[in-house]
């Protein structure tokens, strides 16, 4: 066997091994804004394919000025993190020259991914129905708030509402507290992979029957979709689960403790791992105690149970109860920081972050990619693009291309 590089599995390497990638050849036309659809879009780029984002002139996509903060460029940092591996192109899709633009670019199209509220690709004149007519085997997906039927359907979506709606809020945060919604937007990039995953399905079955396909997908859809345990609580027992802190519905222990110097988490997830569990605090009687003799009872004794240890954790630091685990085969770990999630080996080796060229901001740092490829995998080939920057290029390559200044001068591009 060939030896492999230092640090690499099997030859897997983070930023992707040389070649076309596992999607190359594939073009995707990406009209969606904000996080759902770009997320999406990114991902199918990251794996080779020709990613188009379509963007109305002047402004483009609204993330572009969102948060508040900047680095160099007029582009802001959330939208530098979602629109790698793009290509840019300026279109004025209200206006009659801009749409025939659009369509010799739908010809040309595998993929069309849309976030707006449903029946605004219809007023447009860029719904399915219309662009399939034009080009048949294109793999339609569409991203909103609730999905395309059903009486919400029309209300409009962000993830705090979806997070509201499907129920995750109410199982956050701590029993009594305020409402907590998840930081992390699991409605928004929830609804992104799984419009990804409905994607890479119509494609393969686009294989055998020759047609695209049309695909709904929510933010609504996505949260439920997440809320795998408290789904089953619920269906089991009748009642809406609860917020439980950092405890599991599953599993006791499992959960955040406070050692003598700050907070730890620690999974004995099942009975092999209570006994372990046990002999590294020290308390082997705990296991005769009926309260806790399987994980169905000490589930329903959770609250007991961690009022029982928190004393016997006090006596020890986070890190040296963090050590004991994991020396006895228990999974634990400390409660890290964003800067302290990157700043360790581990990170590093995954390489958890990397930086991108850009034409304004220089260098700058960027998620990597969770998905590790022994061959031609996911890496960046083009970095955020500017507004329209790739238009004249694009357009080019169109039946269209020879038209350019006389579609620029009726408003195709903006003004």
């Amino acid at each position: 066997m060939e030896s492999q590089p230092a640090g690499s599995q099997s030859g897997m390497n983070a930023k992707g091994a040389a070649g076309p990638g596992p999607l190359s050849g594939i073009r995707v036309l990406d009209l969606s804004q904000v996080m759902a659809g770009p997320f999406c879009c990114m991902l199918l780029g990251d794996m080779g394919a020709d990613v188009i984002k379509v963007e109305p002139p002047d402004v483009g996509d609204q993330t572009r000025k969102s948060m508040g903060f900047r680095m160099k460029g007029e582009d802001s940092p959330g939208f530098l993190a979602l629109n790698r591996n793009k290509r840019s192109i300026t279109i004025d899709l209200k206006n009659k020259a801009g749409r025939k633009v659009f369509y010799e670019l739908a010809k040309t199209a595998d993929v069309f991914v849309e976030n707006s509220r449903p029946g605004v690709a219809k007023k447009l004149g860029i719904d399915y129905p219309t662009l399939a007519k034009i080009n048949p085997r294109l793999v339609y997906a569409s991203i909103s708030g609730f999905g395309q039927t059903g009486p919400w359907s029309q209300r409009p979506g962000f993830d705090l509402i979806a997070q509201a709606m499907s129920g995750i809020i109410s199982a956050m945060g701590l029993p009594g507290a305020e409402p907590v919604k998840s930081g992390v937007p699991v409605g928004d990039l929830g609804a992104g992979m799984f419009a990804m995953y409905g994607i890479l399905s119509a494609l393969i079955g686009r294989d055998k029957t020759g047609l695209g396909q049309y695909i709904d997908t929510s933010l609504f859809d996505a949260a439920l979709a997440l809320s795998v345990w408290e789904t089953t609580e619920y269906w089991a027992t009748g009642t809406s689960p609860g917020p439980l802190g950092t405890a599991n519905r599953m599993s006791a222990p499992y959960q955040a403790f406070s050692g003598s110097d700050g907070r730890f988490v620690v999974g004995a997830a099942n009975q092999r791992l209570w006994i372990r569990f046990l002999d590294v605090i020290g308390r082997p009687e705990m296991a005769q105690d009926p309260r806790y003799i399987d994980n169905k009872d000490r589930v329903a004794y959770r609250d007991v149970l961690a009022r029982e240890l928190g004393p016997t954790f006090l006596t020890r630091t986070a890190n040296e109860w963090v050590d004991a685990f994991l020396e006895a085969g228990v999974p634990a770990g400390p409660i890290n920081t964003y800067v302290e999630a990157f700043d360790n080996a581990h990170a590093r080796e995954r390489e958890a972050m990397i930086e991108i060229d850009h034409p304004v901001e220089g260098k700058f740092k960027a998620l990597g990619f969770p998905v590790k490829m022994s061959g031609p995998g996911p890496r960046v080939r083009l970095a955020p693009p500017l507004l329209g920057q790739h238009t004249v290029d694009i357009v080019g390559t169109l039946c269209l291309g020879n038209k350019y200044e006389e579609l620029a001068a009726a408003g195709a591009f903006g003004q």
